[in-house]
């Protein structure tokens, strides 16, 4: 059923500069998203992989299309072009929400006892792309929770317009970041939900198809 289809696919970290040294970033290895595009890419459909800085292969196949990016306002500017035309997105990503005001020149020097830095947010890509959705389209988003992880993922499903979210909780052993193994919950814009068992990336990855596919019929 996704033969053919059109799927944009956001995966990794982002890394927000302080300055030509350091950064601002977080733990997500990138696994799951790129379990996702090598699924897509089984069952025939075309895929962007917009992918942030990670350290593990990257499918070869001539139906992918990967664009390296290192920031949220890069992730965003390589997303942007496929707005009108994707079919499927799948915003695995895991952005940051904050990035430095400023990004100093040259490397910070460790002179002071403690030293401020100013944060400013980062665009919202999933939100943008919520707001620009159109009727043929299908947005999937993530959310990665600590605390009352239902009801965040259940008002981020609806605050950003989206289809359908894929929680995961870091309260959950053997899931999250890093990991070879997820546990999710899926819940979609008709208040249906799924809940599924730790398993590995891949496995999680054809649980996640079979539900888009179901919400392609809805």
């Amino acid at each position: 059923m996704l033969k053919g289809k059109k799927i944009v696919i956001t995966a990794g970290p982002t890394y927000e500069a302080i300055d030509p040294v350091r950064f601002i970033g977080n733990r997500s290895s990138g696994k799951m998203g790129i379990a996702l595009a090598e699924a897509c890419l089984e069952r025939g459909a075309e895929v962007q992989l917009i992918l942030g800085p990670v350290g593990i292969p990257i499918p070869m196949h001539p139906m992918l299309s990967v664009h390296r990016v290192e920031s949220a306002a890069e992730m965003y500017r390589a997303v942007l072009p496929y707005a009108d035309s994707y079919e499927i997105g799948i915003f695995a990503a895991a952005v940051a929400d904050y990035t430095p005001k400023q990004v100093a020149s040259q490397k910070i020097k460790k002179n002071e006892d403690s030293f401020t830095i100013e944060l400013v947010k980062t665009v919202d890509i999933l939100g943008s792309f919520g707001k620009m959705k159109q009727a043929h389209q299908l947005l999937i988003g993530f959310a990665l929770e600590t605390q009352n992880e239902i009801e965040h993922a259940q008002g981020k499903l609806k605050r950003k317009n989206l289809d359908a979210i894929i929680l995961n909780s870091l309260n959950d052993s053997g899931a999250g970041f890093k990991h070879d193994s997820n546990k999710i919950s899926i819940f979609d814009r008709y208040n249906n939900s799924q809940h599924f068992e730790l398993k590995d990336k891949k496995d999680v990855a054809e649980d996640i198809l079979n539900y888009i596919e179901k919400l392609i019929n809805a």
